[in-house]
């Protein structure tokens, strides 16, 4: 018997492992529905829903768009409740099957691999342009395009940090006002704690005056985004994938891979993603859980790992959204 991933209370309990259990039984893992049902039995729960029912109010109010999400992330949510009612209705309970709804467009960034990491990172380091004047810059990118990978960080949290936002000491930044006015601390690893450490000496000994931690050419002022943005583009156009690349990664697509690739790692490891979910959430300063989650299901290298992990070959995930063409 296949082991449930949360404790379910509500009176849709019963149900929801029932469904839970017939899908994993087919061959799925689930584990990313049978998440988002202890979110449903959490919003039955706080409505005061004790009917074990679904109705089409219920239904009908868990349809609707949250300010934090897109309507992709929303459409999965109720396809997701569909389910269980189709399942219910199997059951002999007469629930209501809302219908299936078509997503807008969206854009999917490109996951970085590993090869490719390498590659776009060998490219950084040995970057050094033929002006003299822009080789400190070159010097910055080699830690501002780590940052983003190695942190998770925006393309804005990175450009407008300060020296006084980074404790070389602990290895923590202290990201101030960023997307909802809200300021947060990222921990750094040891090692790139050591690349920072070596970094502020260089540019100390270069530029004491500036309060910057990526001072831009003027250096009274911080780097520039679409300096970076342009430079990215550059870079990655020097490494052998770009041609190869079906799409063109952006910065942004560093920080995707960086959860991405910490998500399939404790997969991989058997980390419970229940425990660990808040933490990555705050670090990457989301407002809710379910942004990072819908991070990880929009891209394609999540169901790597979720194919290797599959007891039957050949299973899809189910009631995947139809896209408009």
């Amino acid at each position: 018997m296949n082991k449930l991933c949360y404790q379910y209370k509500s009176v849709f309990a019963p149900y929801i492992e029932g469904l839970i259990r017939q899908k994993k039984a087919d061959g799925f893992i689930y584990d990313y529905e049978a998440y988002i049902l202890k979110f449903f039995e959490r919003f039955c729960i706080d409505n005061g829903y004790n009917e074990p029912i679904i109705t089409r109010d219920i239904s009908m109010k868990w349809a609707i768009q949250r300010e934090t999400e897109g309507i992709n992330y929303r459409n999965q949510r109720v396809s997701i409740v569909r389910q269980l009612s189709l399942y219910m209705n199997s059951m002999g309970i007469n629930s209501y099957i809302h219908r299936l709804m078509s997503s807008v467009a969206v854009t999917v960034p490109h996951i970085l691999d590993h090869d490719e990491l390498k590659s776009l990172f060998g490219v950084i380091d040995t970057y050094l342009p033929a002006d003299p004047q822009w080789h400190r810059l070159s010097m910055e990118y080699q830690i501002l395009f780590r940052m983003y990978y190695c942190c998770g960080m925006r393309l804005s949290e990175g450009c407008d940090l300060k020296k006084k936002d980074i404790d070389l000491g602990n290895g923590i930044i202290t990201v101030r006002q960023s997307k909802g006015d809200k300021d947060r601390l990222v921990y750094m690893a040891d090692d790139f704690t050591c690349l920072c450490r070596k970094y502020a000496q260089q540019m100390k000994s270069m530029l004491s005056d500036t309060i910057w931690f990526f001072p831009g050419l003027t250096p009274q002022m911080h780097i520039r985004k679409t300096s970076v943005d342009k430079k990215f583009k550059q870079l990655w156009n020097m490494t052998p994938y770009a041609e190869k690349c079906d799409k063109e990664p952006t910065v942004h697509a560093l920080r995707h891979s960086f959860v991405v690739d910490r998500l399939n790692q404790w997969m991989i490891e058997g980390v419970s993603l229940d425990v660990m979910m808040p933490y990555l959430s705050r670090y990457l300063g989301h407002t809710s859980i379910e942004d990072t989650m819908y991070y990880y299901h929009q891209v394609s290298d999540a169901f790597r790992v979720i194919r290797q992990k599959d007891q039957a070959s050949g299973k899809v995930i189910p009631e995947v959204m139809p896209y408009e063409k």
